[in-house]
């Protein structure tokens, strides 16, 4: 299909093919950000050297932002490519820096002499790279500085230098400004620290801060504002030297000593200062060691010159490293000895209230990497102390965590017992916004207040502390002089103005529906407004009726199903909590997350209540018991299906596995790695293992912080775990434990493979066999051939049809009947119609695999793990479901354990064994309900074909199948766990010596 440039890239374009003699059709361009990129291509790769001469001459004599519309921002460098058409790399690229086209002319004419001499060695002029440039506090040069980093992301960079007055002060200083313009609203997050990072590199000198703007082009109001500090890095660790900061003192003493080639260590022990002089590279022990005398002429003047608060003397060693004894030790007294003001620790100046001693107290424990700080900046902290109120702001480039630092700053409030402070107010922003995004309050003491206090207001920067809070008149104060009767009085002309307010705003509304006119109005209507305002009138009334329909048919299936659960696992005892993996939550607030999820149901609190923990009415042999399991997470399915929807990989049929996929690339993202172990299988894995309550456990034995992951997928089998293990994962995107959960029936090689063949006829299996064949190793193909029906391959999912598929699914989840719509059609067709009753061997709220649950239950947490809180009664169970003896169920219909099942088996074990990938196979837990003799038999045929396959010594198999028969509460069916199985599982997996867990 033919693309048309727009006018101004069709200039740029024959403009390109005029200076190099490229046709126009082997010309092609983009602009992005601040970077023009050129790509020249013909039937013979065209001539670096001749190409770019070319360019250059054509560059000096055009500014190209003239060739721009003006809204493309000034461009900085230009990358040209060079390639033979049909390639698809470029055989050469060249970047030119338009500031320095000169020295480019110079580089390509020494490249095309040494040409002409057989000799491909470029020599001639120096290129300054736009870093070194950048240092010197040119504006244009630091904006071509970010904009290396910031064009890839579409985003362009200008600078300027203005000047700024900080108030109640005469001094104007140079206010850095950066202005980011992109066509879309970039998360702040995400740029904040490394744009940080950039700037505060450069060491600018003569700028105390920069300001970050961005914008998305077209909009006049900025997107959001983002202060830097650029204070030095040398100048922060001075600061916090002078408060007695060990660590800050010997990277102080390490830089001051680097010409001697001495590393300093330090430590604190009371009062006195122990430093620790060792060679600063010496791997084999043979460097000398520091010289005493040149080390004490450098490192006496600087811890004067610091004074170190708290710290009365230091002891000075110089050793080797490694040795236990020094071979020479000085000590010298601080100034701290000698004058009072110095002595006190800061620890005690911060009890006696010192705002400038808890400042300096609160950012070091809130800036615990002090690499991280002097990189970035780090989390400052700005107080306040109004009247028995001690505020704190806290900020950084991305503003601070609340669940991080709120308690850690309020316990070391409340253990100073600063005298006339009986509340703290934490806040936290973005550095450079006024206003708090989040804040945390407590009361030390008990307060007497009227109303709510007020959110003071912040200064910017630092350099006007004193100007943080609003004036002292809008403090809320409490009134005792107030009588009641003005109180009353007050409280009656609010009320009136309130209904006034609502009179009149219920008046406009009403006329503007254009049901209702004023008894005086005369004047005709416009027929083209009447027209259109009839329209939403008519439109209003259906949406109103849809919504009351959807409301009724709601009402009508909540009365004739059972309440699903929402919150379980309610443990009164300490001695349960203790044994559980959960964390220590607060009854009450348990038993308020229960009672407010029930709406107006209530649950009385006797424990004969007529409901068991699944809702469902409890039998005569049902017992009341409280089950232990992680506790619930959030809930992610919202968050994967648009994931899915923006991805741009192909759909492969299966909702499921795109959805699973989507959180997956999510968390890779996110932690820059792969999990350390994968669960992978069907739903029986997908409900049947617990990652938190895996890595909790697993934390208990010694293996701390092991991320996992839940990759289960419905009616998965062997092919779609080959499938997805082999060919949609990039081995550097695999774990290093992958935990296979699964059953007999998932390599039964006699049934129909739905899922697989879903996938198998997928645009997303499509892409995978093309990116296979282009790889090198080409062994990693699937062999499982494609069915051969190509009129059942579903289309490519395109950008429209993904917004209008992520609008039904926000849509489904606020509608109260659309979850149930397959009940409320099953209901109407058993009353208004009149089918009666048909038996079917499997019932329509099942998936493939046997799941049970209803639709709206199916909801993974960010883990993919789908907890189900829901326990298997039989009694009532098969009310709702036809009871399926083995010799009619599907799942195991003409059972074979070779064929295609058993080689994607194999080829999983080959590849993981390849990859060094540890595989461990887990036969799930089933009910004796389940277990009738034809699937036993089946089940023990399958046992004895896993341990044949377990001599391999990189395949462990472990055998559950037995585990729990009886004990219905562990599933929410006959063949899948709920939650609580879910939690026993992973801790009986933990506990197995067999399992290799990875060691960080």
């Amino acid at each position: 299909m033919k693309t048309v440039l727009p006018d101004r890239q069709q200039s740029l374009v024959q403009w390109i093919s005029q200076a190099t003699g490229i046709n126009t059709f082997g010309v092609k361009i983009r602009l992005q950000g601040n970077d023009l990129h050129i790509l020249c291509e013909g039937a013979e790769c065209p001539q670096r050297w001749r190409t770019l001469s070319d360019l250059l001459q054509a560059l000096q004599q055009t500014d190209l932002d003239s060739l721009t519309s003006d809204e493309q921002p000034s461009i900085y460098q230009v990358f040209v490519y060079g390639r033979r058409k049909g390639e698809s790399r470029p055989k050469w690229c060249h970047r030119v820096y338009l500031n320095q086209i000169q020295k480019h002319v110079e580089q390509v004419q020494q490249a095309l002499l040494g040409d002409s001499k057989k000799s491909q060695q470029p020599g001639g002029a120096l290129i300054v790279s736009n870093e070194s440039l950048a240092r010197q506090g040119n504006p244009e040069a630091i904006a071509r500085y970010l904009s290396e980093t910031l064009s890839s992301l579409g985003v362009s960079v200008n600078a300027k230098i203005k000047l700024h007055k900080a108030k109640n002060s005469q001094i104007e200083e140079n206010r850095l400004w950066i202005f980011c313009h992109s066509s879309y609203s970039p998360d702040a997050s995400l740029l904040a620290e490394p744009i940080a990072e950039k700037l505060r590199s450069l060491r600018l000198s003569g700028y105390p801060d920069a300001v970050i703007v961005s914008q998305v082009t077209g909009e006049t109001a900025p997107d959001w504002l983002l202060r830097v500090d650029l204070t030095p890095p040398e100048v922060m660790l001075k600061e916090w030297a002078r408060w007695g900061d060990v660590q800050a003192i010997a990277r102080l003493l390490t830089e001051v000593l680097s010409g001697l080639k001495v590393a300093v260590q330090a430590s604190l022990k009371e009062s006195t200062l122990h430093i620790f002089c060792t060679p600063a590279f010496d791997p084999l022990g043979t460097a000398p060691i520091p010289d005493k005398a040149a080390c004490l002429e450098i490192i006496v003047p600087q811890l004067e010159a610091i004074a170190p608060q708290g710290i009365l003397g230091a002891t000075i060693y110089g050793q080797k490293a490694g040795d236990n004894q020094p071979a020479w030790i000085d000590w010298l007294p601080l100034p701290a000895a000698e004058h009072s003001v110095f002595a006190t620790t800061p620890l005690d100046l911060a009890n006696t209230g010192d705002e400038e001693a808890i400042v300096f107290l609160l950012e070091r424990l809130l800036n615990p990497d002090l690499d991280w700080r002097l990189l970035t900046g780090g989390i400052r902290v700005q107080l306040l102390n109004k009247s028995d109120l001690l505020h704190i702001m806290c900020d950084a480039p991305v503003c601070p965590a609340r669940a991080q630092i709120a308690n850690k700053v309020t316990q070391f409030i409340r253990q100073l017992k600063i005298s006339g402070v009986t509340g703290v107010r934490v806040y936290g922003r973005r550095a450079g916004n006024k206003e708090p995004f989040w804040h945390h309050g407590i009361d030390l003491e008990h307060r007497q207040r009227l109303v709510p206090e007020a959110t003071p207001e912040f200064a910017a920067t630092s350099q006007y502390v004193n100007d943080l809070v609003t004036a002292e008149t809008s403090e809320p104060i409490l009134r005792p002089d107030l009588t009641t009767e003005e109180v009353q009085s007050f409280v009656t002309e609010v009320a009136l103005d309130w209904l006034a307010t609502v009179n009149a705003a219920v008046k406009k509304f009403l006329l503007a529906t254009q049901l209702f006119t004023e008894s005086h109005q005369s004047a005709e209507p416009n027929p083209d407004a009447q027209g259109v305002k009839t329209a939403l009138v008519w439109g209003t009334l259906g949406l109103l009726l849809t919504l009351q329909s959807d409301w009724v048919l709601g009402l009508m299936m909540a009365r004739t199903t059972p309440t699903s659960p929402t919150i379980a696992n309610v443990s009164p005892t300490s001695s349960e909590q203790k044994a559980s993996l959960t964390s220590g939550k607060n009854p009450n607030e348990e038993k308020k997350t229960l009672f407010s999820s029930t709406g107006k149901t209530k649950i009385p609190l006797e424990g004969g209540t007529v409901f068991n923990a699944s809702q469902f009415t409890q039998g005569e042999d049902s017992q009341n018991t409280n089950l232990a399991a992680a506790p619930l997470k959030e809930k992610a399915t919202a968050t994967a299906i648009l994931l899915a929807a923006r991805s741009q990989m192909p759909s492969f049929n299966v909702r499921q596995l795109d959805e699973q996929l989507a959180l997956y690339k999510q968390r890779l993202a996110r932690t820059g790695r792969p999990p350390d172990v994968l669960i992978i299988g069907s739903s029986r894995a997908l409900r049947g293992v617990d990652p938190a309550a895996l890595s909790k456990a697993l934390a208990t034995q010694g293996y701390p912080n092991i991320d996992v992951f839940n990759f289960g997928i419905n009616g998965a089998t062997a092919q779609v775990v080959n499938f997805v293990v082999r060919q949609v994962l990039e081995p550097s995107e695999l774990p290093k434990l992958i935990l296979w959960a699964d059953g007999a029936r998932a390599f039964n090689s006699g049934r129909e493979d739905i899922t697989f063949k879903s996938i198998a006829a997928s645009a997303g299996y499509k892409q995978a066999l093309e990116k296979a064949s282009t790889t090198p190793n080409s062994s990693d193909a699937p062999e499982n051939p494609k069915p051969e029906n190509p009129k059942e391959e579903k289309p490519e999912t395109n950008g429209y049809q993904a917004v209008n598929d992520w609008l039904n699914q926000a849509l489904a989840s606020v509608s109260t009947s659309y979850q149930n719509r397959d009940r409320i059609k099953s209901l109407l067709q058993e009353h208004l119609l009149k089918f009666g009753q048909n038996q079917t061997l499997t019932s329509p709220n099942q998936s493939t695999d046997g799941n049970s649950e209803d639709t709206s239950q199916q909801a993974v947490d960010f883990d993919g793990f789908l907890p189900l809180s829901i326990r298997f009664n039989p009694a009532r169970y098969y009310q709702k479901h036809s009871r399926v003896p083995g010799n009619y169920d599907n799942d195991y219909k003409f059972f074979q354990l070779g064929g295609e099942q058993e080689t994607a088996l194999q080829e999983v074990m080959q590849f993981t064994q390849s990859q060094k990938i540890s595989l461990v196979f887990i036969n799930m837990p089933l009910t004796a309900d389940y277990l009738d003799p034809v699937r036993k038999k089946y089940e023990q045929e399958f046992q004895k074909y896993m341990l044949r396959l377990a001599t391999n010594p990189n395949f462990i198999y472990r055998d559950l199948s037995q585990q729990w028969p009886k004990v219905n509460d562990y599933f929410s069916d006959p063949s899948h766990l709920n939650r609580f199985g879910a939690y026993e599982v992973s801790k009986k997996l933990v506990n197995d010596p067999m399992i290799p867990w990875p060691i960080k």
